[in-house]
């Protein structure tokens, strides 16, 4: 693996970066209120190419792959990771449709989505469960010229501010029932539900998605029939996980920033604290972690654009990243001690923000599982 960026990567990074710093602080009270994202920055991120940055040229992405993709929303998530969050599910619908989409639904909704005219949604998870795909209830039913699709989705990001969604529906028996549809948000029988109160990502708009009869055209099959299964695990693993991951990296880079420069400013005995070995040690461990995810992080990007199989390696990305993230926040709180809990300075929230990336995109607990039988595949043998 070459550890060395492209001038390109290296431009991406620096304009994302600058993007963040001046955009995004001035929305992030309001987003901390409302838990709404702020879709008026949606035609600048089209233009800048960070909503089509997996997206071909063609549609109207700048198609620079998956390392590019974390590059992006590390930066932005550095300075307010609830937009990453919101951005990388985005990117898993243009994954999703530009993976498996037929010429026809690519021409139709790739552009509008790297544009930046409305945002994308991925619907898997149910009441029922999220980890249990095979599990789902959702039904589509297909009756003449349309599927009937009936059934509730919930814990969706981007739900109200989403118009095209990815749903993944029963059409048969078992795991090998499911398949994948385009649907757009005003269908008959399509409708949002209740927003969620998020204790974290409050930017990163999160509901329920509700279908009642709803009429989806069959030629918004996406893929075939019965392929819903791969096609939901596939999106997840190649994209929705290192997404996740990027998501963790940008709060990562924010928490040990915010510590380095409070044991820095604040003094303690007639010196900083950052003279302080105990503070040292914390500032040591954040440190650790943030460039441990970094290089996990990178690596299954770089993985990804090589077209490697990386099942195991995003899941140990994600897991790994997310923890890190929460307990380095933790370890942030303790070295700024009683004003790491006031809402002035930034930990409290970044600590909130790292404790809802552990259950999205697939609980560590899956995670845990992927990394088990990768040991078992690997290690068994003899």
């Amino acid at each position: 693996m070459d550890f060395k960026f492209s001038d390109r990567e290296e431009l991406l990074r620096k304009t994302a970066r600058d993007y963040a710093e001046k955009e995004l602080p001035p929305r992030m009270e309001a987003m901390e209120e409302t838990g709404e994202f702020p879709v008026e920055l949606l035609p600048s991120m089209g233009a800048m190419g960070i909503l089509g940055v997996i997206t071909a040229p063609q549609y109207g992405g700048i198609g620079m792959g998956q390392l590019a993709r974390i590059i992006v929303l590390e930066e932005l998530g550095r300075v307010c990771p609830a937009i990453p969050m919101a951005l990388q599910v985005h990117h898993m619908c243009t994954y999703a449709i530009g993976t498996w989409g037929n010429d026809e639904q690519k021409a139709k909704y790739l552009p509008r989505l790297a544009k930046g005219e409305t945002m994308g949604v991925v619907a898997v998870t149910e009441p029922s469960g999220g980890s249990d795909v095979a599990g789902l209830q959702t039904t589509a039913k297909l009756e003449g010229d349309n599927y009937i699709l009936n059934g509730r989705k919930c814990f969706i990001t981007n739900s109200h501010t989403g118009d095209i969604w990815v749903v993944i529906a029963r059409t048969g028996e078992g795991g090998k029932g499911l398949s994948a549809f385009i649907v757009e948000k005003d269908y008959p029988g399509a409708k949002t539900g209740r927003k969620e109160n998020k204790v974290g990502l409050r930017g990163a708009n999160t509901g329920e998605l509700a279908f009642t009869n709803c009429e989806v055209p069959k030629e918004n099959l996406l893929g075939q029939e019965g392929m819903g299964m791969s096609i939901a695990i596939r999106d997840i693993v190649e994209c929705g996980r290192p997404g996740m991951t990027a998501v963790a990296l940008g709060i990562l880079n924010a928490v040990c920033e915010q510590a380095v420069k409070f044991a820095n400013e604040r003094s303690l005995y007639g010196k900083s604290i950052s003279k302080l070995q105990a503070i040292q040690w914390y500032l040591a461990e954040i440190y650790s972690d943030l460039e441990i995810s970094r290089l996990l992080a990178y690596r299954v990007g770089w993985m990804l654009d090589e077209k490697i199989d990386c099942a195991a390696e995003s899941a140990l990305a994600k897991q790994y990243a997310c923890e890190a993230a929460a307990r380095s926040a933790r370890k942030a709180i303790e070295i700024h001690g009683s004003y790491g809990i006031m809402k002035e300075y930034p930990v409290q929230r970044l600590l909130r923000d790292a404790l809802v990336t552990i259950p999205a995109g697939g609980t560590a607990e899956i995670s845990k599982l992927v990394l088990a039988r990768q040991a078992l595949a690997v290690f068994g043998q003899g």
